[in-house]
């Protein structure tokens, strides 16, 4: 008989014992599926696609005759590469679904006839959508001209090309997602957009994306619009304002851009003094000024300073320039867009003019709702003294890249965000997708998953040891 002074464990007890561990670990097992199944919207990130480097040489070649020009905030890479930016959108790590929406667009124009263009698309808001059973697609907004009949049409969302994403796993993925070189082909709806300039199954340039996943914030009650503190949009400001803030959006020029970063001038720029680099323009802040209401006369100055070097031989640089502190100024509806210049320019030139005014605009679309005076995309052109600034690069009467800006003419008005480009990533292998695997959720995983099989190895210890 036995002469411990405990019953021995129960088999069901035993079972239990050991099965409750097993459980847990089981449990911990499925947990990144399903701890990742909690919302985890896309927010941030971009995408870069050439689009089609032979449509692109010929809307800008001899037949065509045409021209492309970028909206909302899009920028180009390396001169041939859109970047779209500032993704949004919705992602299931359980399925691998994802659908990223990219803002900003472009607009190609040529063949002009009879003071129009027989051709004319535009695509804005591209987005890229997996399933989950691995396909994907690109889609956009779409306004195309027809070849045949001359007609235009809009779409909204078009399916523009099919996506090829084959080995490629977007379950469980975490943090920024990057995807590099991946093939797109031409779909029927895509061709249509094309104005029927090519046909469905034909091979686009292939994209580049990435997207950075966030955990959704705590939800929290939208303020109410009584509030006393919200400002009221039907207050029209005193007819003379001061402020103190503002900012100005300016790429300078695109192809001015290009040239320096290009394999030419081989250089780079660099935003100082508070300005920012808001990829497709250059952000000056804080602004400060006046604007009358009455007689639509504004005088702003913002503050800080790109400086563009390139062309460097040895230790000296042929091209070191910079635009600084510049100031708008609006009398009679005509505008005006001063700057500091120093430097030397590609003449060989060395200049050093503050307030220099490098072009003008019509003002007319100067808007004032919300606390705020904004303009967008005003378009630019360049003066003689603009010219010389740039050291004769491009001569008077050139179209700079257009200019927006936004000032608070009431001080808790929230100016406009910079595009959101997302968390940069190294590129990775073609078609390849970062998934966040060997990261801190996997590092926590294998630690949970040391500390339960210790746990279970105890516990079977201290049943055996209760057996004997």
């Amino acid at each position: 008989m036995p002469v411990s002074g405990r019953p021995p464990a129960p088999r069901s007890r035993l079972r239990a014992a050991l099965t409750m561990p097993l459980a847990l670990l089981l449990t911990l097992l499925c947990l990144p599926g399903r701890a990742a199944a909690a919302e985890s919207p896309v927010s941030g990130g971009r995408l870069d696609w050439g689009i089609k480097a032979s449509f692109l040489s010929y809307v800008t070649g001899p037949v065509a005759n045409g021209k492309w020009a970028l909206t909302g905030s899009a920028s180009t890479v390396g001169g041939s590469v859109f970047r779209f930016h500032s993704a949004t959108g919705a992602y299931d790590p359980t399925t691998g679904r994802l659908s990223a929406t990219f803002q900003g667009g472009a607009r190609f124009t040529g063949h002009q006839e009879n003071g129009g263009n027989a051709l004319d698309l535009s695509i804005s808001r591209l987005t890229v959508r997996s399933a989950e059973d691995g396909s994907a697609a690109l889609y956009a907004d779409v306004s195309s001209k027809s070849r045949q009949s001359g007609r235009t049409s809009s779409t909204e969302q078009a399916r523009l090309a099919d996506l090829s994403l084959a080995g490629v796993s977007l379950k469980g993925a975490s943090g920024t997602v990057t995807l590099s070189q991946v093939p797109a082909t031409l779909t029927s709806a895509g061709a249509n957009a094309f104005g029927g300039f090519y046909t469905a199954g034909t091979a686009l340039d292939p994209l580049t994306f990435s997207v950075t996943l966030k955990s959704a914030p705590p939800s929290t009650p939208p303020a109410s619009s009584s509030s006393p503190s919200a400002p009221s949009s039907s207050t029209a400001p005193p007819a003379a304002t001061s402020f103190s803030n503002g900012a100005l959006d300016w790429g300078v020029r695109r192809t001015f851009r290009d040239y320096v970063t290009g394999s030419i001038a081989q250089g780079s720029w660099q935003p100082t003094d508070g300005a920012a680099d808001g990829g497709a323009f250059f952000r000056w802040t804080p602004g400060h000024g006046t604007w009358d209401a009455t007689t639509g006369t504004l005088d702003a100055a913002f503050t800080g300073a790109v400086h563009f070097t390139g062309l460097r031989q040895g230790d000296t640089l042929g091209l070191d320039l910079t635009f600084a502190n510049p100031r708008l100024t609006v009398t009679h509806g005509q505008g005006r867009l001063l700057a500091d210049v120093n430097g030397r320019t590609p003449d060989g030139s060395t200049r050093t003019s503050p307030a220099t005014e490098l072009a003008t605009f019509p003002a007319t679309a100067l808007k004032a709702e919300n606390g705020l005076l904004t303009a967008t995309d005003l378009p630019l052109t360049l003066t003689t003294s603009g010219a010389q600034a740039f050291g004769s690069l491009y001569p008077a009467g050139t179209e700079l890249d257009p200019l927006t800006f936004a000032i608070a003419l009431d001080p808790t008005a929230p100016l406009p965000p910079l595009p959101d480009l997302g968390s940069p990533a190294p590129s990775p292998a073609p078609a390849a997708a970062r998934t966040g695997n060997g990261g801190p959720s996997a590092t926590l995983t294998l630690t949970a998953l040391g500390a339960l099989l210790a746990a279970a190895t105890a516990t079977t210890l201290i049943v055996r040891r209760r057996r004997h």
